[in-house]
């Protein structure tokens, strides 16, 4: 956003240095990012006329002008087509610098004419790119210099939330806030309508168009504007163009509010704002025609289309010369139609800019009045009433605040009539209610709407720099990081000792792969990309599109992960750390063939990163996953007990039908979540610390069973019985055979169990040992198992 002093003193009385008002601005949460110095070569452009031009001599596409600068006369060689006598353009004498190249003129002899000086193009002025011919003006006095503007300019940036900063209004209520300047009541405009004529007006239902206002301005002549408004837009980096078109321009950065003026001889008796439809066609201002995305808002005639609602003014109904009546517009646009119209066209204007954050519906009027009175001024002509239709927003935002409840946030104290200043010339309206004001938000700032918001407010404007430093205390009191900022700081490192590498991505996901992972889609209504169109119901998903992309660029082999959220069905927000492997486990060497990645090695990986964080793996409850993103048959989930409802983390095969929809085809991914929210803060005398580790000097003793059990017996189920026949006296048991099969009933299996027994005071006897084993047999009978024969 760019402003000159003088344009910021139409709205305040304000006298200060430039580095004093980028000092305050800055301070009230408006960065100046530059104050643009005038420059002092612009002073040599002047305002010349060509009063005589003859062929050159040598050159058949060069003219020889002779120049009226004013004082005197010199001659200059021309190459623009549009050079001819009686042209009043811009000259640059020798020793000017060029702004386009930096060049700085000299006198030249061309084709062995000597020129003395230079006629400028737009383009060689950083006015436009036109450089096809010389300037041409009117209405300017020979002689006189052609850039009048010696003011510094400010370029400011506009955070987006703060739209009411893109006029020069709303920067000087900020100054007149922060103390800076007094704020002119200029808003109430004296306007004389003496034009009966109106133009109809219709909006359609859901058309992206709030409100249309318009009013009529009858005989106009569409002159060059004057010195002062060219001068304003200028500086600025505007082009003038016209005095209606620069008139528009001037009110959308004075008041920010854009605003469009149609020829109405070329309106086909009424205007109706409706939806685009499939593929209709417009021509726009920028002589470009545009091919229109569904359901984009039109400004129409009964004929065609006028203009892009709130972006861009169509070709056809332009201001020209010839202009005699105008029909002038002001309008309240939805945002996201504005946006996501102008993103799918990529075509972005001053009046997008503005609408798509939001501009003041309530300054429809106002605008209409300052361009009716501008341009009746500038162009003569009548002026109609005006018309305002559609949705007149008529709730305004009512916020109950206490002025205590700032220092409970910011940890100074404000006094009470220091905030009720500040919020007065903000621009809230105040009613006080006991200790409580009853506060209404000004319809200019829609992102305020809760007492932080007010807070907020009043500290900017304070400054920050007011907030009293406190020294630290000496004492660490509490802990820098609770318990789950650790936990994912922990499980960061355990993922990467165990080969995973980590990656950050979106919470957004394509619709079309989430599907898979929840019943119920949480689309986003605006959103980046049409593969980022919803939020993820796992982390899964966007890890399988990595593994994809990894996958065709022959990165088959790299485990990943990421620590993250993602939203139920009933859109709260969980954690899960989440990971995700395929390819090989280990390569075919002289010593072992490959290895493909398996359930057994993700639950390796998983058992790991929990033993790592502090679990007792031994008591850790397992049971199949009824989760339908797993493969059925090759999945698991853990709990912290059997009775626990909470599951911690769950592993498995990613479903077949997922893998093939993504084109996951030669390879088959296995994975695992651990849901950090289900993971209980232990108190501080529970945490687990590693044991010591005691070895045995007595022997130990090892004995093998096969035995045969029901297949929907777990390993789970015999190891804890098992254990419960000795516990202290049994080191380990492990499962090394499983044998379906002949011999076999087709609904029993035969397990192979090696169980080490480790005596702890003595050896064991032979007896003790038979009887040992005999307490294990009979476990295996509680289950419905046998030892096979």
């Amino acid at each position: 956003m760019k402003f000159t002093q003088s344009w910021l003193t139409r709205h305040s009385k304000i006298k200060l240095p430039s580095e004093k008002i980028s000092e305050a601005l800055t301070n009230i949460g408006l960065e100046v990012e530059s104050i643009i110095k005038p420059n002092k070569n612009l002073k040599n452009f002047k305002v010349a006329k060509i009063i005589n031009i003859s062929k050159h001599p040598n050159a058949d596409k060069l003219k020889v002008c002779d120049v009226d600068i004013g004082k005197n006369k010199i001659k200059v060689v021309c190459g623009a087509d549009n050079a001819r006598k009686d042209l009043v353009t811009v000259f640059a004498p020798p020793g000017t610098i060029i702004p386009k190249n930096n060049l700085k003129l000299e006198v030249a002899k061309i084709r062995g004419v000597e020129s003395f000086g230079m006629l400028c193009s737009e383009s060689e002025l950083n006015i436009s790119n036109e450089s096809s011919g010389i300037i041409e003006l009117k209405n300017y006095k020979l002689g006189e210099n052609f850039f009048k503007s010696e003011e510094d300019v400010f370029d400011i940036s506009i955070t987006p939330n703060r739209s009411d900063c893109l006029g020069v209004k709303g920067i000087a209520r900020d100054l007149y806030a922060s103390g800076y300047g007094k704020v002119l009541n200029n808003s109430k405009i004296s306007l004389k309508f003496s034009s009966k004529k109106k133009t109809k007006v219709s909006i359609q239902k859901n058309s992206g168009c709030l409100q249309f206002g318009s009013l009529v301005i009858e005989g106009v002549k569409n002159c060059e504007s004057p010195s002062w408004l060219k001068n304003h837009l200028r500086s600025i980096g505007l082009k003038p163009i016209s005095a209606i078109v620069d008139i528009t321009n001037f009110v959308m950065i004075d008041l920010n509010r854009p605003m469009h003026a149609y020829d109405l001889d070329k309106i086909n008796k009424e205007i109706i704002v409706r939806k685009s439809k499939i593929n209709e066609k417009f021509e726009a201002l920028d002589d470009k025609e545009y091919t229109l995305p569904e359901n984009s808002c039109l400004i129409t005639d009964k004929s065609r289309i006028l203009g892009l609602g709130g972006i861009i003014g169509g070709k056809f109904s332009s201001i020209s010369e010839d202009t005699k009546d105008i029909l002038l517009e002001a309008a309240a646009f939805d945002p996201i139609s504005i946006s996501r119209t102008s993103k799918k066209l990529s075509l972005i204007t001053d009046a997008k800019y503005r609408f798509e954050r939001g501009v003041d519906p309530f300054s429809i009027e106002e605008g209409l009045k300052l361009a009716a009175k501008l341009i009746s001024q500038i162009c003569g002509g009548k002026v109609g009433k005006i018309s305002i239709i559609g949705k007149k927003n008529s709730i305004k935002t009512q916020i109950k605040y206490d002025p205590d409840f700032f220092q409970q946030k910011i940890g100074f104290n404000a006094p009470k009539k220091k905030q009720v200043e500040i919020l007065n010339k903000l621009g809230f309206t105040i009613k006080k209610s006991g200790k409580y004001l009853n506060l209404q938000v000004p319809t200019w700032r829609p992102d305020i709407s809760k007492p932080e918001c007010i807070t907020e407010e009043i500290l900017r404007i304070i400054g920050l720099d007011k907030i009293p430093s406190n020294k630290p205390d000496a004492k660490k009191i509490n802990e820098t990081l609770n318990y789950h900022q650790k936990l994912f700081h922990l499980l960061q490192r355990s993922f990467a000792t165990r080969g995973y590498k980590e990656t950050i991505s979106w919470t957004f996901t394509d619709s079309k792969l989430d599907k898979f992972f929840s019943n119920n889609i949480k689309k986003i209504e605006n959103p980046i990309s049409s593969d980022l169109d919803c939020l993820r119901s796992s982390n899964f998903t966007n890890l399988l599109i990595q593994l994809k992309n990894n996958i065709d660029r022959s990165y088959t082999n790299i485990p990943i992960f990421e620590i993250g959220p993602y939203f139920k069905e009933d859109y709260r927000q969980k954690i899960a750390a989440t990971a995700i492997f395929s390819g090989n486990k280990t390569f075919s060497s002289w010593i072992e063939p490959d290895k493909e990645i398996s359930i057994f090695d993700i639950k390796e990986d998983l058992f790991y990163i929990l033993s790592d964080i502090g679990f007792d793996i031994e008591n850790l409850y397992l049971k199949r996953s009824l989760k339908n993103y797993y493969h059925p048959g090759k999945s698991g989930e853990i709990y912290l007990n059997e009775n626990s409802k909470d599951c911690l983390a769950s592993f498995g095969e990613i479903h077949p039908l997922i893998t093939k929809n993504i084109g996951i085809n030669k390879f088959k991914p296995c994975g695992f979540e651990i849901y950090l929210d289900n993971i209980p803060a232990p108190k501080l005398s529970q945490r687990l610390s590693k044991q010591e580790f005691k070895k045995s000097n007595l022997q130990i003793v090892e004995r093998d069973f096969a035995v045969i059990f029901d297949k929907n017996v777990t390993a789970q189920e015999i190891e804890k019985q098992i254990k419960n026949t000795n516990p202290s006296l049994i080191k380990s048991i492990d499962f090394f055979d499983l044998y379906e099969g002949e011999n076999i009933d087709p609904k029993k299996k035969s397990l192979a169990i090696k169980v080490v027994f480790e005596p702890k005071n003595e050896t064991l006897k032979d007896q003790e040992i038979e009887g040992f084993c005999n307490d294990i047999v009979s476990s295996f009978k509680s289950l419905g198992g046998s030892l096979r024969s």
